[in-house]
């Protein structure tokens, strides 16, 4: 089974279509299977008082509350269209992440077919019962849950029709950027032995080396943020791969693939 190796442009268009499409190009050139957005309305996500994560205070505008810097970073529906049609111009498959049910409904009319539950959403069950009524691909982000809460997230979308074998558990550290010795890539293989799930990792850490460690442990699907430039202005690009880092990684896991054989 070849990796599918999931380019994370995230919100590192900063909400300009122009942005979004050149990390399209930059995913496509580097030979990533997917290139993947984020769906969301800031008045469904955060409340106007909501305070900025750490990490977020450090990277994005000083002067932005929460809200104010999610509004901006939204994508409209006629961007969607635009990126979907622009990525199959390219080659390279449109995905997207939906962070409430109306959403991962809006990007199930428009034909995503896999979809990802972020590791904030592990536990909102109204959530994953209706990613699980959806019966597609399902990619399960781990950040900060324990192995109960995957047990119970795994039978919440199993429940709703979704069988095991369209499950992907993919291990985060939910730390932007992640320190090596926080990374417990043993977790991911302990996963799956628990649950009997494929695996995969979504990562935050700098560098490209632990996703390629990643497929050589068993990772089915590797998840990595990507920027044009870790100096521009917003939350995510510092922790994330510029273009040339992003092709020799995707180039890494294609040469780690070969070397593992059958």
């Amino acid at each position: 089974m070849t990796v599918l190796v999931i380019a994370e442009a995230g919100v590192n268009h900063n909400g300009d279509l122009g942005l979004a499409k050149a990390l399209v190009d930059a995913a496509a050139d580097a030979g990533a299977d997917f290139v993947k957005f984020q769906t969301f309305k800031a008045d469904s996500l955060v409340t106007r008082g909501a305070p900025k994560a750490d990490y977020q205070v450090k990277n994005a505008e000083k002067e932005e509350s929460q809200y104010q810097m999610i509004k901006r970073l939204e994508l409209s529906e006629s961007m969607h269209e635009d990126l979907i049609a622009y990525c199959e111009k390219k080659g390279v498959g449109f995905l997207s992440t939906g962070f409430d049910t109306s959403s991962v409904d809006y990007l199930h009319g428009l034909g995503v077919s896999i979809f990802k539950v972020p590791s904030g959403e592990i536990t909102n069950l109204p959530y994953l019962r209706c990613i699980g009524s959806l019966k597609s691909r399902v990619l399960i982000s781990t950040g900060m849950s324990c192995l109960g809460e995957i047990e119970q997230a795994l039978n919440a979308v199993e429940a709703e029709g979704t069988p095991r074998d369209k499950i992907t558990v993919l291990h985060c550290t939910t730390e932007y950027p992640t320190p090596m010795e926080d990374v417990n890539l043993r977790a991911m293989v302990n996963i799956g032995k628990a649950f009997g799930v494929s695996v995969g990792y979504s990562d935050h850490t700098p560098g490209i080396e632990v996703p390629i460690a990643a497929v050589a442990l068993g990772a089915t699907v590797i998840e990595k943020h990507f920027t044009l430039d870790r100096t521009l202005p917003g939350p995510d690009h510092r922790a994330s791969l510029e273009p040339d880092e992003l092709k020799a990684m995707v180039q890494g896991i294609r040469n780690i693939e070969k070397a593992l054989g059958d």
